[in-house]
Formats: C-alpha cells, sequence, structure tokens
C-alpha cells in the first residue's frame, strides 16, 4: 500500500502531521477519524517530497489556492473560526510565500475586515471571481460551504487543464526530436559531403545547394536566427495585446477545423462550471453572468456573453439570447433552455459543464491521434529529402567521372 503524509487537526485545534499506509485518500479520513483527528490534506509521500523539493514562486498558482481553499474549507466545517483555522493554516505551511499571505490574511481578519475584503487586498493573489463568490458566501452566512464549493470549481478547472496539458506532452516531444533530428542532419552530416563534391569539382543540383545552404544557415548564423525568433516572439505578444487585433484571431481561432471546435468545448466547460458554482452560492444570473464572462479567454466569445447580458437586462431569460447568438453549442443552450424552464439551471449548468469536460477529453485525443502520424510523416518527408538531394548530387558527380 502506499505510504501518505497527511496534516491533520485535535477537536482542540493542535495540527499534527504523520504519515499512514493506506490504500486511498478516503482510508486515510477514515482511520484519523477513529482516532479523534481532523484531515486537512493527504499525500503520497512522493508528490509531497516533489512539491517541497519545487522552487519557492513569488505568485500563488490555481493549484495553491485550489488547496488553501480546501483546507480552509475542511476546518472551517469542522467547526473552527476562521482566525483559528488560517493560524492552523499558517503553522501547517512551510513555503514562505504561502506563509506570508496566510500571516497577512490572519491579521487583516483580527483587525475586524471581512475575509473578502483581506483576500481582496493582497494585491491580486486571489482572482475577483474568487473574491465575490466569498463576499457572497459571508453576506449568507454559509463561508464554510462556499469555500467547498470553491474548492470543487477550482479542482474541476485545474483536472480540465490538466487534460488538456498532458496531451499535449508527448506532441511537443516528438516535434522536438524531429527538429533536433533535421538540425544534427544539416548541421554535421550534409556538410562531409559538400566537402567531397568540392573536391570533384561537381556542380551541385538546386535541390543539394537549398540543403547546404540551410545547414550553413544554422551553422554560422544560429546566434541571429535565436534573435530573430525572440524579436518574432516579443512583437507578436505586443501585437496579440491590441484588443482589436485579440478579437480578429479569436474570431478566426474558432473557425479553424478541429482545434476551433475544442476551444469552444473547452470555454463552455469552463463557464458552465463557474455558472454554476456562482448560482449555487446564491448570486443572481445577471451578476453571475458578469463574473463569468472573466473566465473566458476568447474574446469573440467573452463579446457575446456580453451581448446576452444585455438581453438578460431585460428579462430575456439566458438560453434565448445565449441561441439567437450561437455563442454554445446546441446541446448546451437547450439544456440550459431546460434548466430555465424547470428552475434547475444551476444543477443543469453542471451536467453540461460535465458533459463538455468528456467532450474535451474525447476532442483531445482525436486531434492527438491525427496530429502523431501527421508529425512521424513529416519528419520522414523532410530526411527523405535531404537524403534525395544528396543522392541527386553524388549521380550528378558520377555522370562527370564516365
Amino acid at each position: 500500500m502506499p505510504k501518505f503524509f497527511y496534516k491533520a487537526v485535535k477537536l482542540d485545534g493542535e495540527s499534527v502531521e504523520g504519515e499512514l499506509d493506506a490504500a486511498d485518500e478516503m482510508a486515510v479520513m477514515r482511520q484519523l477519524q477513529k482516532d479523534g483527528l481532523i484531515l486537512i490534506e493527504a499525500r503520497t509521500s512522493k508528490s509531497l517530497f516533489a512539491r517541497l523539493g519545487r522552487a519557492r514562486r513569488r505568485r500563488l498558482s490555481q493549484k495553491e489556492i485550489g488547496i488553501l481553499t480546501r483546507e480552509l474549507a475542511t476546518l472551517l466545517e469542522a467547526g473552527m473560526t476562521l482566525d483559528r483555522s488560517l493560524q492552523i493554516l499558517v503553522d501547517l505551511t512551510e513555503q514562505e510565500h504561502l506563509v506570508r499571505v496566510l500571516s497577512d490574511l490572519q491579521e487583516r481578519v483580527r483587525g475586524g475586515a471581512n475575509f473578502s475584503s483581506a483576500l481582496d487586498a493582497q494585491d491580486g493573489q486571489f482572482p475577483r471571481l474568487y473574491i465575490n463568490m466569498v463576499k457572497a458566501g459571508e453576506a449568507g452566512g454559509a463561508l464554510d460551504q462556499v469555500l467547498d464549493r470553491l474548492a470543487d470549481y477550482l479542482e474541476r478547472l485545474a483536472e480540465l487543464r490538466q487534460t488538456v496539458t498532458s496531451a499535449l506532452v508527448y506532441p511537443a516531444i516528438l516535434l522536438f526530436v524531429a527538429a533536433f533530428s533535421v538540425i544534427l542532419l544539416l548541421v554535421f552530416v550534409v556538410p562531409q559531403f559538400t566537402v567531397l563534391f568540392e573536391d570533384m569539382g561537381a556542380a551541385l543540383p538546386l535541390p543539394t545547394r537549398i540543403v547546404v545552404a540551410t545547414g550553413d544557415l544554422f551553422r554560422n548564423y544560429w546566434w541571429a536566427m535565436l534573435c530573430v525568433i525572440a524579436l518574432l516572439a516579443v512583437v507578436l505578444e505586443r501585437w496579440l495585446q491590441n484588443p482589436l487585433v485579440r478579437a480578429r484571431v479569436d474570431h478566426r481561432v474558432l473557425d479553424l477545423p478541429l482545434f476551433g471546435d475544442l476551444i469552444w468545448k473547452m470555454e463552455t466547460a469552463r463557464l458552465c462550471h463557474t455558472l454554476s458554482t456562482l448560482l449555487k452560492n446564491g448570486l443572481p444570473l445577471l451578476s453571475a453572468l458578469t463574473l463569468a464572462r472573466e473566465v473566458v479567454s476568447n474574446r469573440k466569445l467573452s463579446g457575446l456573453l456580453n451581448e446576452a447580458g444585455d438581453d438578460l437586462k431585460h428579462g430575456r431569460g439566458l438560453a434565448g439570447p445565449l441561441a439567437r447568438l450561437r455563442a454554445l453549442p446546441d446541446l448546451a443552450l437547450q439544456m440550459i433552455r431546460v434548466g430555465e424552464e424547470s428552475g434547475s439551471l444551476d444543477a443543469m449548468l453542471a451536467k453540461v459543464a460535465s458533459i463538455y469536460d468528456r467532450e474535451t477529453r474525447v476532442s483531445v485525443q482525436s486531434m492527438l491521434t491525427l496530429l502523431e502520424p501527421i508529425l512521424i510523416i513529416g519528419l520522414g518527408v523532410i530526411v527523405a529529402g535531404i537524403i534525395m538531394s544528396i543522392l541527386m548530387a553524388i549521380l550528378g558527380a558520377n555522370e562527370l567521372v564516365f
């Protein structure tokens, strides 16, 4: 059985850390409950070692915010006060930047500030959507429930992001290896044949001259190529910061085959996760839509949601404007309409998000199934072209000899 490193607290608030052999996290929780302990966090020893071994970062990552939210929700649900919960987290945390943020939050709460105000004072460490959801929870007197839903929401988004990122690792490695192999051929292999051809006094064919020139470019001007690539990256980043340019690019991205459909499904899942969580926390639909629009990265979809919000102000509902603007896939629109008619919009949005989470995974796998052979075939074509250019030069030299 794997060994778990756990963080827990006693009923009097004393923090406890240790290791425990168990089948999974639920088994750890049950064992600690028998011992009168409240589980805060359970990780395998290997994952904890990797986590502690990372370089310290100045800003909180989404994963760190999710972990802190889950731990804080667990402590509040166990009956701890907010001040005491923050103190426990400070005692359990070893990363300096996390301790700094938690200590500041605790000082502000002890000074009489609301938790949402303390979060807002952290120089943008916590997203605006996060702060507003906490504010709604404080107003309703259910901060522990709101934090628990927030933790679920952050974990679902992290899982969706991890699915896409993990799926792209293999193609990225394959592309890197392909490019590296071609550069090695051009820089080290092709020049050996070039010397041979020059000694024979043979005139090189055009394809061979192109390959040789490309190899010379990589060998003699690699530094200039790196500078050009860096300059293009900076120019592209500045160019995309222009709102009009970014809007045009986002509009065209959605029209791309396969990739555009994937982006649409990812944005739909992210939007519906956010809307569902906000509505469950008691926010009005218009306020929830305004906040949820912030998590949509595609400017075209964000603009369509803004138009839908304007219609919503006039009492036209959500499904109707979204259908008119075709902002979401047809299945999502139909389910949202049913949710509005049945009065269970938050639950229906959660189902839509779950469906499009799965659709995103399927789309990613479909893209990878198509991308991998394309990369392999592309590498084969390039290598074959280099070899053919050398063979053409060899055959031309043999004709001169005979």
